[in-house]
């Protein structure tokens, strides 16, 4: 008589085994439900975090991630610290400014202590701060926003702040006193630019964003950038020289014919991550981040854009320790791990 090994599967494959499955306790089989924040659609961090919900839920069959694309990284990062929810988008400048208690988190006197509950699965290319304007409106530098509707990013996050910093740094405006910062999401951003209704939109992201390349299609449009007599100047480099950004390009011509720029853009760019609680299981992550990694390369052909994400930049700009489980999974794909990697 064979001896045959009982597996899930092979319990199923039977009359007889399904009726024994149907016996078994309803938890023996549950899924660990997940949650995980990230920003609205049309932003970089959506597309490469709904693609990594959507690699693990379907590689790893006893875990489903839940995406929730409301509010801001700043918050959730906060959330993920305290237990609240399992993943989110943060970025280096975020554990930077935790570490200080400075900025947003000026207020919270728990940030040094919430910021050491935080691990690093990977870190990956947000892309470039994109500050678009239509053909039509006239604008042609950031000097000209002067009593314009801007939206700047969520208020409270960091693409805010940084947006605000970056317009007082170059042309010398003040949010709410030179020009109106809108107050919404990403989403409502995105269609309010669409129909007209916000002058100035600011999105950093990959490019070609999907976002911008609709509104391309069928009009005008121009992108600001930096300046080359104020790249140098002390509050544009205070930005360039903050944990997880640089000077980058936009190039012209990215968005096809009704990209009006004549050259390329200098603008910022920006590494981001997602971030877990120290305390996630470690035989999770380890399988989430090599099951991640496996899917990209497996898509990589049919989606370009994912070519950019590798396990070599998961370390991009690390200040922020890998999870164990992260960390056992890059450096079994051959990924060299910095010092500020291993915590």
């Amino acid at each position: 008589m064979t001896n045959t090994t009982l597996t899930r599967r092979s319990l199923l494959g039977t009359a007889a085994g399904a009726a024994a499955f149907a016996a078994l306790p309803r938890a023996a089989f549950a899924k660990k439900l997940l949650r995980m924040s990230t920003l609205g659609p049309g932003t970089s961090p959506n597309l490469v975090m709904t693609t990594f919900v959507n690699i693990v839920n379907g590689a790893l069959p006893d875990y489903e991630i839940q995406l929730n694309a409301t509010g801001a990284a700043t918050r959730h990062v906060l959330e993920v610290a305290m237990g609240r929810s399992d993943f989110c988008m943060s970025s280096p400048v975020i554990h930077a400014l935790m570490r200080r208690q400075a900025a947003m988190y000026e207020k919270i006197e728990q940030a040094p202590e919430l910021v050491k509950n935080l691990r690093t699965v990977l870190n990956f290319p947000m892309g470039v701060y994109h500050i678009a304007v239509y053909g039509s409106s006239g604008i042609t530098a950031m000097d000209q926003i002067a009593g314009k509707r801007v939206f700047l990013g969520p208020p409270g996050g960091a693409a805010y702040t940084t947006m605000e910093r970056l317009f007082k740094a170059v042309a010398g405006l003040e949010a709410g006193t030179d020009y109106e910062a809108v107050t919404l999401g990403w989403d409502a951003a995105a269609a309010a630019f669409q129909d007209g209704n916000i002058d100035v939109y600011c999105n950093p992201t990959n490019a070609p964003s999907p976002a911008l390349t609709q509104i391309a299609v069928t009009n005008e449009i121009r992108f600001l950038g930096i300046p080359a007599d104020a790249l140098e100047s002390e509050g544009v480099q205070a930005l360039v020289g903050r944990p997880g950004f640089s000077a980058a390009t936009l190039p012209a011509g990215i968005y096809g014919d009704n990209q009006i720029n004549e050259s390329d853009v200098t603008t910022l760019g920006v590494t981001v991550g997602i971030v877990t609680n120290q305390d996630a299981d470690e035989e999770m992550i380890y399988q989430m981040t090599k099951a991640f990694y496996a899917g990209v390369e497996e898509a990589g052909e049919s989606a370009p854009w994912l070519r950019a994400i590798t396990p070599q930049g998961a370390v991009q700009d690390i200040n922020l320790a890998l999870h164990p489980g992260a960390l056992r999974a890059l450096t079994e794909l051959g990924v060299e791990i910095p010092d500020a990697a291993k915590g």
